[in-house]
């Protein structure tokens, strides 16, 4: 009787072990990574908007059309104009934001900031190319 009991309970923890809840569990972890990558995306878009608060960005560029200043173009017309191009305007943008020029979009200047931080504005840049509408 006693091997009976020990056979069954040994059973019972082998087809716990190896039932089906690894499908369960794996559709757990999928929807943990999903949610984890989409408040990831969503604490970076908020750094992003945070950092172009606390710097100058706004005396000069608004978000969308139409709203604030407009010395320098919309953040909606600048993802529109570069978010297609990828990771290699990220770099061309950070450079432009660090050493400002003019002749893009108009007559007008793009002051130069050296004192902001690479990965400062590399998070800026990101959030604004994710403006672009679809």
């Amino acid at each position: 009787m006693r091997n009976n009991l020990l056979l069954i309970f040994s059973a019972a923890i082998f087809m716990t072990a190896c039932g089906n809840n690894g499908g369960e569990a794996k559709s757990a972890q999928t929807k943990d990574t999903a949610s984890s990558t989409a408040t990831a995306a969503s604490a970076a878009s908020d750094k992003g908007l945070e950092l172009i608060g606390s710097n100058d960005c706004t005396a000069c560029h608004a978000l969308r059309v139409g709203q604030g200043p407009n010395t320098g173009p919309a953040y909606e017309d600048v993802a529109a104009k570069y978010a297609h191009a990828g990771d290699t305007i990220v770099n061309h943008l950070i450079k432009k934001i660090q050493t400002g020029g003019t002749g893009v979009w108009g007559a007008n200047i793009m002051t130069p900031h050296p004192g902001v931080k690479e990965d400062d504005i590399r998070t800026m840049v990101t959030y604004i190319l994710s403006l672009k509408k679809s």
